[in-house]
């Protein structure tokens, strides 16, 4: 099964507006002017996306050293969110995608197969998008164990 990705480094990153944890509010006109990374994973609160979340957070030192946000993005409903986000102390904000526009417009739902039957689902993603709101990188099918520090690398070139 091949994916075929419609989007590009060099492509202008796809319009959002979202509702996040801790009563924000992200979106790419708020965001206008400022790179941030934007992560889309599968599910809250499962142990791939725990680590990933984890290891974001435990590098914001780092990224708060570049000016750089993140945001981690999924099709949860807010209160699955903010009890997540919660339970780990997140400090960055996991914006809602509960209509999966968003999801929809950077590629990131895609058919998945587990044990031979297929299924629809969020194809673990990260997106630098610099300043100017275009798309600097793109991890698509991301590992999740070292990947927070490939980010920050990645931004330490930008």
């Amino acid at each position: 099964m091949s994916q075929t990705y419609v989007l590009k480094e060099g492509d202008t990153a796809p319009d959002f507006s979202m509702d996040a944890t801790n009563g924000r509010h992200v979106s790419l006109q708020g965001l206008k002017g400022q790179a941030f990374v934007l992560y889309f994973y599968p599910k809250a609160d499962t142990p791939g996306c725990t680590k990933e979340a984890c290891a974001f957070n435990d590098a914001l030192q780092a990224f708060d050293k570049t000016g750089l946000n993140i945001i981690g993005v999924s099709r949860d409903p807010m209160k699955k969110l903010e009890s997540f986000s919660e339970k780990y102390g997140l400090a960055f904000p996991l914006a809602s995608d509960a209509d999966g526009q968003v999801t929809e417009a950077y590629g990131t739902w895609v058919e998945k197969s587990l044990y031979g039957k297929t299924y629809m689902g969020i194809e673990r993603t990260t997106f630098l998008i610099n300043a100017e709101g275009k798309i600097a990188r793109i991890w698509h099918k991301v590992k999740v164990d070292g990947h927070a520090d490939a980010v920050v690398e990645a931004v330490s070139a930008l």
